[in-house]
């Protein structure tokens, strides 16, 4: 990792970083998002959108060389602050190190949520930002919430505005190659399915939001070849490095990205 840009655009990191976080949560609260057959593989893809915020955490974490406040937007069930605690207690010695945790949704969710390690917990839309990034926050997570998003351009220019110098967004969305991109989002505008889908995204798209809200695109990558949900080859690591291989080399490729946007 590059000490002076953090996780820098074009290198490949993950694939080196450890997998055991992904086979040892399921047996952890985390397992309990996951469908019954997924939590009979050791590695279930379904996993790997927490992982590489984790891992994203980590890193950050170390190249600020500080405790990070954190600012997780679209929180759900509270997923992701579940298997980054159960990660946590597997290795603390590797763990990101993180000072605050700040929750926001539409709607708190108060059952799932409040047993969970936040700090703060903010019921706020995301456009509202005066309510929820002050202080502003060292890393703000964007993870799965973009593709729900009608003008999702507009939301991170609006979030940009606000972000600190050298502070990040970090986050994940599907994806698919750019030239399908417009009509698919056409599809899914004009039949909304349970989802609740509205945008599309290829990574070409992505590079364009990042110079239009005044980021760096400072690392993007796709995550699998084939998701295989619940497929005895979730058993196989070596599948899944095959897919972070594939998705590296082709990252438009069909399935999931995930991205670091950095404030210069």
């Amino acid at each position: 990792m590059d000490k002076k840009k953090g996780i820098a655009w074009g290198c490949t990191p993950h694939l080196n970083w450890e997998l055991d976080s992904i086979k040892n949560t399921r047996t952890f609260r985390a397992g309990k998002w996951l469908s019954d057959k997924a939590k009979t593989r050791a590695y279930p893809a379904r996993l790997l959108r927490y992982w590489f915020m984790y891992h994203f955490l980590r890193l950050e974490a170390k190249h600020q060389e500080k405790a990070l406040d954190v600012c997780e937007i679209g929180i759900d069930k509270g997923q992701m602050r579940d298997f980054v605690s159960s990660a946590t207690k597997l290795n603390p010695t590797e763990a990101p190190n993180i000072a605050t945790w700040r929750g926001v949704d539409m709607f708190l969710q108060r059952e799932y949520l409040e047993p969970l390690d936040y700090t703060d917990l903010l019921e706020a839309r995301l456009e509202n930002t005066d309510e929820y990034l002050s202080p502003a926050p060292d890393v703000i997570v964007l993870l799965h919430i973009l593709e729900h998003l009608m003008n999702p351009e507009d939301a991170v220019v609006t979030l940009s505005k606000q972000m600190k110098s050298g502070s990040i967004i970090i986050g994940g969305l599907p994806s698919l190659p750019h030239i399908f991109e417009a009509s698919r989002e056409k599809k899914i505008r004009a039949n909304p399915n349970d989802n609740g889908h509205v945008s599309a995204f290829s990574p070409k798209r992505m590079q364009e939001l990042a110079k239009q809200s005044g980021l760096e695109l400072e690392f993007l990558t796709g995550a699998f070849f084939i998701r295989a949900s619940g497929s005895c080859l979730e058993d196989q690591p070596w599948w899944i490095r095959f897919g972070f291989r594939f998705s590296r080399i082709f990252p438009s490729w069909p399935g999931e990205t995930y991205w670091v946007l950095r404030k210069p």
